[in-house]
């Protein structure tokens, strides 16, 4: 692994791949491995493991050097459905074991008991197809209860949406409180941050884009952040903005973006933390 800003065992400047078609995933994760990035996000329900996999072998990066991340989507909570799900992508991504796995969403309208399919999601883990695990867009109930379950097996990372617009504090601050890193999916608010005042006045100085002040921020919080992109001047720029550090002052007027813009916010989703 190059030495990169580690969080709970997680490079924290990532790149995604949601939204991301074959082609695109393929060529974005090689552009990003060759930026120097060492940390790749995907999920079942993406749809692109298997291209994530064609990207790492063609920018002929060792796997050892590559922090690999995925995520069980919901429809694979079904009983004694999680295991094969997860043997599937580990086929897909050409691995024997993901670095971070992580439950993609809490099971939409408890169509699947949390006990049920987090009991097996621990099988995985005891198994050893994932050196961590972790979940995504639990709320603080969920959380709790996730902890009750998996005993002394641990939660590393909670994978929320998180950016200057909607910078989610009450489930941040839970989790920071638990121990539980941070990692901030659409962390550049899917381009609404492009062209924001405050963040280029902040960035000028520096010679920075309003983008990556975004990230710098997220960063700065501690916060694993995964942006996408599938333009390989964008990946660069956005890998470059771990080297920016913000004053205190400057970090306060961030804080002032906050305006509640959640944008992922589904009838599948759980009741949010506020």
């Amino acid at each position: 692994m190059t030495k990169e800003a580690m969080v709970a065992g997680i490079p924290q400047m990532g790149y995604g791949t949601w939204n991301r078609s074959a082609d695109e995933a393929h060529q974005g994760v090689i552009w990003a491995l060759e930026a120097g990035c060492r940390h790749i996000d995907t999920a079942q329900g993406y749809g692109n493991e298997q291209d994530v996999a064609r990207g790492i072998k063609d920018a002929g990066v060792a796997r050892n050097e590559i922090f690999i991340t995925t995520k069980v989507k919901p429809d694979n909570y079904g009983p004694g459905a999680v295991m094969p799900s997860v043997r599937e992508s580990l086929e897909k991504l050409r691995v024997d074991q993901v670095d971070l796995l992580l439950l993609h969403w809490p099971s939409p309208h408890n169509k699947y008991p949390l006990a049920d399919y987090l009991g097996q999601f621990a099988e995985v883990f005891d198994a050893g197809l994932a050196r961590q695990i972790g979940v995504s867009n639990f709320t603080k109930a969920l959380i709790d209860e996730s902890i009750h379950l998996l005993g002394s097996r641990t939660i590393t990372t909670n994978q929320v949406e998180c950016h200057v617009y909607m910078q989610n504090r009450p489930i941040i601050d839970y989790c920071e409180k638990l121990g539980i890193a941070v990692t901030a999916y659409s962390p550049l608010a899917r381009g609404a941050v492009v062209g924001d005042l405050v963040l280029e006045e902040i960035g000028k100085a520096r010679g920075a884009t309003s983008d990556q002040i975004a990230l710098a921020f997220l960063i700065a919080k501690g916060h694993v952040v995964i942006p996408s992109s599938s333009k390989r001047g964008r990946i660069m720029q956005n890998f470059e903005a771990r080297k920016i550090t913000l004053t205190l002052a400057e970090n306060k007027r961030i804080e002032g973006l906050e305006k509640g813009m959640r944008l992922v916010n589904g009838d599948w989703c759980p009741v949010w933390d506020v």
